[in-house]
């Protein structure tokens, strides 16, 4: 057993995110055959991703303020602290930052055999999709 190292705080780049948005990696692997990834994101008010698809799916669990959450059919999942959403594998969705707060959640995905494909990144989320 072993204290890991804190990991430096990253800045999410432009070209996947809208708005100011950070991540802390928690937990990644480090042994031959584990998957597992996990991030603490922070988002800024109205911060959110872009569109994107995981391999395995995602979880994500809200641990501060109100996420918002879209999916291409136009649903649209509102979120608290405490409460956890499932992103099946191969769904398109986006998840952010309510207008007005910021937003911090736990982010859990499996890597999939090359990792580079875990997740599949697209188009920005236009203003419309994201307050609609």
């Amino acid at each position: 057993m072993e204290i890991l190292p804190r990991t430096e705080t990253i800045k999410n780049p432009a070209t996947q995110f809208t708005g100011d948005v950070w991540l802390d990696v928690i937990a990644a692997p480090r042994e031959p055959g584990q998957r597992m990834f996990v991030g603490r994101v922070r988002f800024a008010p109205g911060a959110r991703t872009a569109w994107h698809s995981h391999a395995l799916g995602q979880t994500l669990h809200v641990t501060q303020g109100i996420a918002w959450m879209g999916t291409r059919d136009g649903s649209k999942i509102v979120a608290h602290a405490g409460e956890t959403i499932y992103c099946p594998a191969g769904e398109d969705h986006w998840h952010g930052a309510a207008p007005d707060s910021f937003m911090e959640h736990l982010a859990m995905i499996d890597h999939a055999d090359d990792p580079a494909t875990s997740t599949t990144w697209l188009e920005h989320v236009t203003d419309e999709h994201y307050l609609g």
